[in-house]
């Protein structure tokens, strides 16, 4: 007896989880939703018996309740009328983003005072190039009036 006490209980082999045989419940809801095309939403009676009709299903209660409320907290649904999995359900409209606009292509960017400046001052050297350029547009206006 004392070795069968010490001896470690041998585990069972984890078997893999096997997955549904239906879709993620919020879903099922939304398509019991836009299914059903009710205006002012429908109701988790009315979506739960569309569910029970559409999928392979057993017990559908109080998945669908926590399913509901989850879907109003995180905004996948809309709680039109009652509180927390009683009332009425809609699906959200999905917001337009904007289309973007195609990128024109930039043109280069206007210069500033400064640059146009350094870019004057590497041209011309000296003070003299400016008062040329100056005398010279100020003889020829002289000498066309």
């Amino acid at each position: 007896m004392s070795e069968a006490a010490k001896a470690p209980a041998k585990k069972k082999a984890a078997k893999p989880a096997k997955p549904a045989e239906h879709p993620p419940y919020i879903e099922m809801i939304v398509a019991a939703i836009t299914a059903l095309k009710e205006r002012s939403g429908s109701s988790r009676q009315a979506i739960e018996k569309y569910i029970k009709a559409n999928y392979k299903v057993g017990e559908v209660g109080s998945h669908l309740k926590t399913a509901l409320k989850r879907g109003a907290a995180n905004g996948k649904l809309v709680h039109t009328k009652g509180v927390g999995a009683s009332g009425s359900f809609k699906v959200p409209k999905p917001e337009k983003k904007p289309a973007k606009k195609p990128v024109a292509k930039k043109k280069p960017a206007a210069q500033t005072k400064e640059a146009r400046r350094q870019e004057g001052s590497e041209e011309t050297s000296g003070k003299e190039g400016c008062k040329e350029t100056r005398g010279q547009k100020a003889s020829s206006k002289e000498t066309s009036s």
